[in-house]
This record gives structure tokens, C-alpha cells and sequence, in this order.
């Protein structure tokens, strides 16, 4: 069975391949006039996601993450969300990579049966990286004004947080 898992994206590609090649389609041709678009994608994105990466290293390199985390932490324990996963909750939205280190230590540090570390389960499986996920889609097909979407992606991510501490409380503690 784990080698037929292993094999499955080779026998998909490989039917994909059959089944165009019998329908008379140019398979080769077709790959790589879909490369050189992907290409032109990857070309046209590349400043957007530069700028973002660029944003989150400064946030992350200027420590503006800690002292946003203190001046917030009152109001993080009146909402009843543990000030450990706190940096989770707000590097998430910014980048998926430093959110899963971030989440790394949480589950190290407090185990993922605590109820820290089921908050921030429900958080990672919850959230969006809303910036990154902006500037991919967006860029990449030219739009630079996202109206409502920043706002709306939000507020999704705030509800997933209170949902995140409520759930935890009920099925925790």
C-alpha cells in the first residue's frame, strides 16, 4: 500500500499524459506554453511577495512584535486568550513559516494537550496568512486595490481567534 501511495502522483501525471495524447492534444506544447504563463505569473508576483517577506523581516528584526505583545496583553487576558499564543495570533496573519515556528515552541513548551497548546492548534488550523495571501492572489493578477477583502479577512481571523478560546474552554477545561 505505501508504494502504491508513494506512485500516485506518477500514475496520475502519467493518465493526464495518455488521456491527452488520445484525444489528439499537443501535450508537450501544451506544458510548456503553461510553464512559460506560470513563469510570467511568478515574474509579475515577485515584487508583492518580495515586499511582503521584506515587511514581516523588519517586524520581526525590529522586535516591534514584543513591544506590540506587551502594550495588547491586558487586553489579550480580558478576552481570555493565553498571552502565550499571543505572537501566534499575530505573526499568522504575516507569514505561515513564522507562525508554524512560533506554533513549534508552543506545543514544545506546553504540550498539545494543554490548553494552550489545543488554543493554538485551533488557531493554526483556523487562520490565514491574510497578507500573504493578498499579495499572492492579488498581484498576481494585477489588482492593487483590495477594498473590503483586508478588512473582511480581519475580521475572520479575530472570530477564529474567539471561537479558538471558546472552544478550548469548553472541550479543556
Amino acid at each position: 500500500m505505501a508504494y502504491i501511495m508513494k506512485a500516485l502522483i506518477p500514475i496520475i501525471i502519467g493518465i493526464i499524459v495518455c488521456y491527452g495524447m488520445l484525444k489528439g492534444v499537443k501535450v508537450y506544447e501544451c506544458f510548456v506554453e503553461g510553464a512559460k504563463e506560470g513563469l510570467k505569473i511568478a515574474l509579475r508576483i515577485f515584487p508583492y511577495l518580495l515586499a511582503m517577506l521584506l515587511a514581516v523581516t523588519i517586524f520581526r528584526e525590529a522586535k516591534a512584535l514584543d513591544y506590540l505583545l506587551r502594550l495588547i496583553t491586558p487586553i489579550v487576558r480580558l478576552i481570555g486568550l493565553p498571552p502565550e499564543v499571543a505572537p501566534l495570533v499575530f505573526m499568522k496573519p504575516l507569514s505561515g513559516s513564522g507562525a508554524l515556528g512560533i506554533f513549534t515552541e508552543i506545543i514544545q513548551k506546553y504540550g498539545a494537550d494543554s490548553f494552550i497548546g489545543l488554543t493554538a492548534s485551533i488557531i493554526m488550523g483556523t487562520t490565514e496568512t491574510i497578507f500573504y495571501t493578498i499579495s499572492v492572489y492579488y498581484g498576481s493578477v494585477g489588482i492593487k486595490k483590495i477594498r473590503h477583502t483586508l478588512w473582511a479577512a480581519i475580521m475572520a481571523d479575530l472570530t477564529a481567534v474567539i471561537l479558538a478560546v471558546t472552544m478550548a474552554s469548553l472541550f479543556f477545561r
